[in-house]
């Protein structure tokens, strides 16, 4: 209760504020400001590694999967956040710059898999760990141990949720 009245205390007062609901807009405001400044963050950390978002998003999308880091097109396209054909301009980038390379595949000349570069590996993993480092520094500059772990469990029944409404 501390907490919401806190919270309440600290927003500021909209001329507007009997359309929306006082107990959950204020969370909703805060986490999208949060996402913001987190946001801002990571850009600079992939700008300072020559990466955009989309192309940090596909590098360390080819870095999770197990060795050797290669994904066929639509399995990639799954776990991305950008179109098909922002993909494919994406992918050209970086093949250009030999950070990923394609292959055809002995079974399916159709198919060519995505792989991750020595050079593609080494940026990401080098770009992911100062991501890690700026990001860990900043939230634990504003929260102590408990309350990350506070947060994180009550963030993550947000992503709980949205993962069984998509089933």
């Amino acid at each position: 209760m501390a907490l919401q009245k806190a919270i309440r205390t600290k927003m500021p007062r909209h001329e507007w504020s009997e359309a929306h609901a006082s107990d959950t807009m204020p969370l909703m405001l805060h986490l999208h400001r949060a996402q913001g400044l987190a946001f801002a963050q990571a850009l600079s950390v992939w700008a300072r590694h020559g990466l955009t978002p989309a192309e940090f998003d596909v590098l360390a999308t080819l870095r999770n999967s197990p060795p050797p880091f290669e994904l066929t097109p639509s399995r990639l396209q799954a776990s991305v956040i950008i179109t098909s054909g922002g993909l494919t301009k994406v992918m050209r980038q970086l093949e250009d710059r030999n950070l990923v390379t394609r292959s055809q595949t002995n079974y399916d000349q159709r198919i060519k898999p995505i792989k991750l570069t020595r050079k593609g590996k080494h940026l990401v993993e080098a770009a992911m760990a100062e991501l890690a480092a700026t990001s860990g520094a900043w939230v634990k500059k504003i929260l102590g141990a408990k309350e990350i772990a506070l947060l994180t469990g009550l963030l993550g029944k947000f992503a709980e949720a949205v993962d069984s409404d998509e089933e």
